[in-house]
């Protein structure tokens, strides 16, 4: 293939990986935000149910209801189990973000490694202030999915021994997931989309 052919593969193969991103990463965020009412409604439960376990019902108005303590102990505890449920469903979707980004990542790295001898290095290495080097890009996009890797085990590492058996970590859930995003820049992607938007908009118009 002649190098101007090449190039532009490498460049249609960016643009569309770039777009990808841009999608999943809408998905990401909306994600992370749908998560939030889930956990700190499992928050709510635990002191609702840690609350439960220590009243005495007996010294209450509530005493001639004998099993009202272990209905209520069981609705709660229901209650969690449901929610814990809704955000395994969010971590599924986390999880299919990670994976569709790795899989168009190493896409694009293909398409480059197969046409990287016919481009040379001198035009991969070449940026403007339209245009960013495909090196530049390709660094990106490594970038970009070390960090969804990241964080998305550092959730499900989270959440790996949580189960209604253990308030205290249900308890401490919505502050433990908030270090997580503390770990890494959460602008990065958004970030590095906005590096290529030249790029994309010289693209599409091309």
């Amino acid at each position: 293939m002649a190098p101007r052919q090449a190039l532009l593969a490498v460049h249609q193969a960016l643009e569309k990986c770039f777009h990808v991103i841009e999608q999943q990463h809408n998905s990401w965020q909306s994600t992370l935000t749908e998560c939030l009412p889930i956990l700190s409604s499992l928050s709510n439960l635990v002191e609702q149910l840690q609350a439960c376990t220590k009243v005495v019902f007996k010294n209450t108005a509530f005493r001639e209801f004998s099993d009202l303590q272990l209905r209520l102990k069981y609705k709660l505890t229901q209650a969690i189990e449901i929610s814990l449920e809704q955000l395994g469903e969010k971590m599924s979707v986390l999880k299919m973000v990670q994976n569709t980004t790795n899989n168009q990542v190493a896409a694009c790295f293909q398409m480059y490694e197969q046409h990287a001898d016919a481009i040379g290095l001198t035009p991969v290495l070449e940026r403007s202030w339209l245009c960013p080097s495909i090196a530049d890009m390709l660094e990106w996009l490594q970038d970009v999915q070390r960090f969804y890797r990241s964080q998305y085990l550092s959730r499900k590492l989270l959440l790996q021994d949580i189960s209604p058996d253990n308030l205290p970590s249900i308890q401490a859930l919505p502050q433990s997931w908030s270090r997580v995003s503390e770990q890494m820049d959460q602008d990065l992607v958004r970030d590095t989309l906005l590096k290529v938007t030249y790029f994309i908009e010289t693209r599409e118009g091309s």
